[in-house]
């Protein structure tokens, strides 16, 4: 392992990374930067034809270097990840990490669902236990999935015959639906997206204080933003240069996640070894309350430049739902505003146009009935806006 690591520092690569705990599990260390594996390295655009040889490699040199918590999910990678992460956890690797999936909650239909993928679920990854183990991407439709095909004593069964360690939820919903879901079970853990951008999105900042309060530890997912933060425009890179730090983008937004004490790991999706060496460097010198005060206030400018960019001042809280004809009204505007906001719209309007437009819950199925509107405490002429946001990001 002494000749391994030493290689791995030659290399360009750094010494083990920090280590924190979940609360109600503060024996067992968990790195402060966790290994997602929702955009390995591929050999072409399909995102189930994965590079095995690259994503393997990858994957050790990251455990070598002391990562040693890795999430994957059923669906990811065309249900390809976790096949992947199990054979490149063969030869001793599997021992070395904390092992994490999501259960697909969309996909239950009936009780006997939970143990059935759950059993799946073990056979690909190759284990007879998933150390932390996530009801996937709940929201308080799918909340009420868990509740009405008792989905939580699925769970718990689990839990007491071993193949699963520890119990969580991983979101994407409303801030009411969080608080209720928190308070709705004894929750060992959750995943979060947080980033500076998105501190009163779905959870945001409130949902993590949340759960730290309630003792349940916070696992951060996008704290780049899907990438959209690893590159900033001449008016952000104009605030990161006052600091003196040489600092890149990815860097500042990496370290401004690290800082906040509630967070135990923080999920990257890294799919090149200059990735893993930049984010290993970080994370060994990233620990909460290292950010100086200015260096916080230049972070808080950067946001305004962004939220400036943006042309709806949609906080997503969830008030114009449901629409009567199935608009998904506040993401549609969401990713109307991130388009503008990084000066890119490719991926805004691919997510836009295979999640929404294609499954009939586009803004072009807006009728202007009216009802949103009195709904929304930001005053937005919703209708205007959605026929904006359609044209714009269908547009070639």
């Amino acid at each position: 392992m002494q000749e391994r690591r030493e290689s791995l520092c030659a290399s360009g690569y750094h010494p083990p990374v920090q280590f924190r705990s979940f609360p109600t599990i503060p024996g067992l260390p968990i790195s402060t930067l966790g290994f997602g594996c929702m955009r390995l390295p591929l050999k072409g655009r399909s995102p189930a034809d994965i590079d095995e040889e690259a994503a393997t490699r990858l994957l050790h040199d990251a455990i070598d270097a002391g990562v040693n918590y890795v999430d994957t999910a059923w669906v990811y990678h065309a249900g390809q990840s976790e096949p992947l992460v199990a054979r490149a956890l063969r030869g001793g690797y599997r021992e070395k990490v904390q092992l994490a999936t999501k259960h697909p909650v969309w996909l239950v239909q009936s009780e006997a669902d939970w143990e059935r993928y759950l059993d799946l679920q073990l056979k690909k990854l190759e284990t007879n236990r998933i150390d932390f183990y996530l009801l996937h991407a709940l929201d308080a439709e799918r909340w009420e999935t868990v509740r009405r095909h008792r989905g939580l004593q699925a769970m718990e069964k689990a839990l007491r015959d071993g193949r699963i360690g520890h119990l969580g939820f991983s979101f994407h919903g409303s801030q009411e639906a969080f608080r209720t879901i928190v308070a709705g079970y004894d929750w060992d853990f959750c995943q979060i997206q947080l980033n500076y951008l998105d501190t009163g999105y779905q959870a945001g900042l409130e949902g993590m204080r949340l759960a730290a309060e309630r003792k349940i530890g916070v696992v951060v997912m996008e704290p780049l933003r899907g990438g959209a933060l690893a590159k900033a425009p001449a008016a952000v890179e104009t605030i990161w240069a006052e600091s003196g730090r040489s600092w890149s983008p990815a860097e500042w937004a990496l370290r401004w996640v690290w800082n906040l004490p509630e967070v135990v790991t923080v999920l990257s999706g890294m799919n090149a070894p200059e990735q893993l060496r930049e984010n290993l460097a970080v994370a060994e010198g990233s620990r909460p309350g290292t950010l100086t005060a200015a260096e916080l206030e230049l972070v808080d400018r950067a946001r305004r430049i962004y939220q400036g960019k943006a042309k709806v001042p949609c906080t997503t809280c969830g008030y114009c739902l449901p629409c009567p004809h199935d608009v998904f009204i506040s993401d549609a505007l969401s990713l109307y505003n991130a388009a503008l906001m990084f000066d890119s719209k490719e991926r805004p309007a691919a997510t836009y146009q295979a999640l929404f437009v294609s499954d009939g819950a586009g803004a072009d199925q807006c009728i202007r009935c009216g009802e949103c509107e009195p709904k929304c405490p930001q005053g937005i002429k919703i209708p205007d806006l959605l026929a904006d946001a359609h044209a714009y990001l269908m547009s070639p």
